[in-house]
């Protein structure tokens, strides 16, 4: 099986601008081609696009823009996980080898339609993942004692990292009592305990081992991959943990051979601020009801182990480009080009992507 590695990326500054979706996926590619002098037209044999658009025939769309003609192209959907979702499909084209050199570009706009899953009528009134989301706080909160000064931490802390990161949608940091006194949203949850949805791009470029060398002297390695899916409808998921989660970093981790602990720096799925403890402890990173803990600690440290580029709740949620743009987080990780978002000495690093409450989850294991 062929070994595949990361080699070059391409990122937009998340917005709430109106700009075209092939626009949005066109920005990204040519910062990428920008970022790999050596790359080739004529070098990338696959094009992926993830996004939820509903917009027809993007990856050749993209491919005539970019002035590429390539072998395979098509486009990847599955909600907030599709952009490791595509990123999976690169690396399986590449590892069996039907596949050198894959671009991966992701996109959405801030009124995607990919927000609201009608199938799920079970949602009621509640049509908005906001309602999922709750129904975990609550949970969670009664289980382990947690308060809303708790959850309030995650949201100031994610926010407080994405002042470091150019790309992010957050341009303030905020207090607790900011989030305190946000908009009631739910029982549980207020609008600083939530992403927001916005524009963006990113791209990402995986090529064989072969092909490694020839763009890059620091590649980055995809070395595990989890993925797995539940169910659709999130009223067939435990409220209590993630299950898919769970599952897939333990498949992730296994492929790897890697546990927990050799985990340096990660790009956790805080949809909203009950995730990011919720996924901690699903993930093995936290034991069992002491995310909360692991939170408070990485915050008084400053220390941005965990979502150092603001998470979806600083950096924003653009879809279909959130899990590529985690990536891309990852990869500067672990190449040293984080800059103030640097966490010193990291050698391994963990992307976890999901979908409606859990019920679909991607882990990526990624090492130098």
């Amino acid at each position: 099986m062929n070994k595949v590695g990361i080699v070059s990326y391409g990122i937009n500054k998340f917005s709430r601008d109106d700009s075209k979706i092939d626009s949005i996926l066109l920005k990204s590619t040519k910062k990428l081609f920008d970022n790999c002098p050596n790359l080739s037209r004529t070098d990338i044999d696959t094009v992926l696009v993830s996004t939820n658009n509903n917009s027809k025939y993007l990856s050749a769309i993209l491919s005539e823009m970019a002035g590429i003609q390539p072998k395979l192209a098509h486009t990847i959907e599955s909600l907030c996980n599709s952009g490791t979702n595509a990123i999976v499909s690169a690396y399986s084209y590449i590892a069996s080898g039907l596949s050198d050199v894959v671009l991966v570009s992701g996109a959405e706009r801030y009124d995607s339609p990919g927000q609201i899953l009608e199938w799920d009528n079970s949602r009621g009134e509640f049509k908005h993942p906001i309602f999922w989301a709750s129904i975990f706080a609550k949970s969670y909160k009664r289980e382990f004692t947690i308060t809303e000064e708790d959850l309030a931490i995650v949201s100031v802390k994610n926010h407080k990292q994405a002042q470091n990161n150019p790309n992010a949608l957050s341009e303030k940091a905020y207090s607790l009592d900011d989030v305190l006194n946000s908009k009631k949203l739910t029982d549980d949850l207020r609008l600083l305990n939530c992403s927001r949805p916005c524009t963006g791009g990113a791209s990402i470029l995986l090529a064989s081992e072969d092909f490694c060398s020839k763009f890059t002297d620091e590649p980055i390695w995809i070395t595990g991959i989890g993925q797995k899916t539940i169910s659709a409808g999130f009223t067939k998921n435990t409220s209590d943990y993630m299950e898919s989660t769970r599952l897939a970093a333990s498949s992730a981790l296994k492929m790897s051979n890697r546990t927990p602990s050799d985990i340096d720096v990660a790009e956790i799925h805080d949809a909203f601020s009950i995730c990011e403890p919720m996924a901690l402890e699903s993930l093995g990173l936290a034991e069992n009801g002491k995310g909360m803990n692991m939170i408070k600690e990485l915050y008084y440290q400053n220390n941005f182990k965990i979502n150092p580029r603001g998470g979806l709740i600083g950096s924003g949620h653009p879809l279909g480009a959130t899990g590529v743009a985690q990536s891309i987080e990852i990869v500067e990780q672990l190449q040293a080009h984080a800059n103030k978002r640097q966490v010193d000495n990291a050698k391994i690093g963990l992307v976890h992507n999901m979908s409606a409450a859990a019920t679909s989850s991607t882990v990526l294991i990624l090492e130098k």
